[in-house]
């Protein structure tokens, strides 16, 4: 596949995502790699706001900062910033030591006092970081050497899978201090492989190579991310050859062009699901309702004819993947037991129940199409919604509020596959997350944040899944297989996480 700077330019006018001053300089042998993302950035900062908790926006915040702690492409954890960790004997503190030789893209080195003060500003309620609850937990910071200690003000089992997740970044504290938030946010600066080269709002930002990066500077020196969240209009992107990797688009366009000269397709889970909130806002606060919403949506099918066999149905917000996984746990496609719950409610194809269900359109594959065909399942027993589009800026924005639909489709990422990220965050009342506020539920999950004992809070989150299950408190729907299509030019190295790194692709 070729890429010329005409198609480019007929590409751009096409979609208005490129202005002539962000316009990417093109050469067959890939000098600068383009990639058409399906999101756009509306903050530099990866830990403050709600794009910090946007699990499809991590691959651009880690494409420019390292976080505290590696992951892997297949989520194990390795050596990063952080190069060992651990607790003491009693897990009253825990100590990391800090690479030695690390730079920030300015050529300022990384101090263990820039580690404490990303974390200091993490865990501090006024800086606006969504997950401060978490870093707040630990605290009393000490340096000796490489080695940076911490006091435990609050046990938490996870602290350190969340140094590779949502927030776990590490930022410059003398450049932050010198700039002001304002500084940082027009000339963004870290330690990751590659460094800000011009950034156009809404358009795209250019990437140039981290010649310094502790982990080996990137074979692509020059990198272009287009923000395209049309998804016909990225897979126009590179059957047109305006660009060399994308990714999201639907499947059976996926399908369709992997078999073109040129193009590679890769589809492989990750640990996004799609799924269904439920707000207790009436009718929800009727457990036959909820309880028939579950039993009349046919996963299977929707997977096998809507999302052309791409997918993994779930019963629970865990994954196969993921640690807290309980198979056992299933809630049945039973459209007849649905009738009859609604029947015992009042509610029939004479009499539905209704109400409003938000969902993004072309966000992630079919979204907006797997909300169309269980709303057709619905009406069949009995339930008219009414569908909502919204973008996922306006989710964030709702959920935070408390403000969503009684039904709200969303992709949650949970690249750590531990059960807190997954059910705790989603469906613990008090977490500015979640939008089920039940009494009862929130004293299943209380004692788990601080669980010591391994085996039983992994015990303990599976029997809440069950209780969730078993009364509808949310519809989980998918496991996402990700599609990217690809230059054959181009190797790409998937995450699991979802994330589309730059860094990972070399030239094949």
């Amino acid at each position: 596949m070729k890429v010329s700077r005409r198609t480019l330019l007929k590409s751009a006018a096409a979609s208005g995502v490129l202005t002539a001053v962000g316009t990417p300089a093109f050469a067959s042998d890939i000098d600068e790699l383009v990639i058409a993302y399906n999101v756009n950035l509306p903050s530099w900062d990866p830990t403050v706001g709600p794009s910090a908790v946007n699990p499809t926006i991590q691959g651009i915040y880690q494409s420019v900062f390292d976080m505290f702690i590696h992951q892997n492409p297949d989520l194990s954890f390795g050596p990063g910033i952080v190069t060992e960790w651990g607790w003491n004997d009693d897990k009253t503190q825990i100590w990391m030591d800090i690479r030695e030789g690390v730079t920030w893209h300015n050529g300022d080195p990384l101090t263990p006092e820039d580690i404490v003060w990303s974390l200091e500003r993490a865990g501090n309620p006024d800086t606006g970081n969504p997950i401060q609850f978490i870093w707040g937990k630990i605290g009393n910071f000490q340096i000796d050497g490489n080695r940076v200690t911490a006091d435990v003000k609050e046990y938490e089992p996870t602290i350190f899978k969340w140094m590779s997740f949502l927030t776990g970044y590490v930022l410059p504290k003398k450049y932050y201090e010198e700039v002001g938030a304002e500084g940082f946010e027009a000339n963004p600066i870290g330690t990751g492989p590659y460094m800000v080269d011009n950034f156009e709002r809404n358009a795209f930002v250019r990437l140039k190579a981290n010649e310094n990066y502790w982990g080996g500077a990137p074979e692509f020196k020059t990198v272009t991310i287009k923000f395209v969240t049309d998804a016909s209009s990225r897979t126009f992107e590179v059957s047109s050859g305006n660009a060399h990797v994308t990714l999201e688009m639907p499947y059976e366009e996926f399908d369709r062009l992997k078999e073109q000269d040129g193009i590679v397709g890769t589809a492989a889970p990750i640990s996004d699901i799609g799924m269904i909130f439920l707000n207790d806002v009436e009718p929800m606060n009727d457990p036959n309702v909820r309880m028939a919403l579950a039993h009349a949506i046919d996963k299977e099918t929707i997977i096998e004819r809507l999302l052309s066999g791409y997918g993994v149905a779930i019963d629970t917000l865990q994954t196969p993947d993921y640690t807290a996984y309980d198979p056992s746990v299933t809630v049945p496609y039973d459209p007849e037991r649905a009738k009859e719950l609604l029947a015992a409610s009042g509610y029939g194809p004479d009499n539905p129940v209704t109400f409003k269900i938000q969902t993004t359109r072309g966000f992630k594959p079919k979204d907006y199409e797997i909300i169309q065909v269980i709303v057709g399942l619905w009406r069949k027993v009995g339930i008219e919604a009414e569908i909502e589009v919204y973008e996922i800026a306006k989710h964030f924005e709702l959920r935070a509020a408390d403000q969503l639909a009684p039904a709200a489709f969303y992709n949650w990422g949970n690249a750590i596959g531990d059960p807190t990220t997954s059910t705790g965050f989603a469906m613990f009342g008090p977490s500015p997350h979640s939008v089920w506020d039940g009494e009862d539920l929130m004293q299943k999950i209380l004692p788990l944040w601080g669980e010591a004992d391994e085996d039983k809070r992994i015990a303990g989150w599976k029997e809440v899944d069950k209780f969730i299950a078993d009364n509808a408190l949310v519809l989980p729907l998918i496991q996402y297989v990700q599609p990217i299509l690809h230059s054959d030019q181009v190797k790409v190295t998937p995450h699991a996480s979802g994330a589309l790194l730059p860094h990972l692709m070399t030239r094949s």
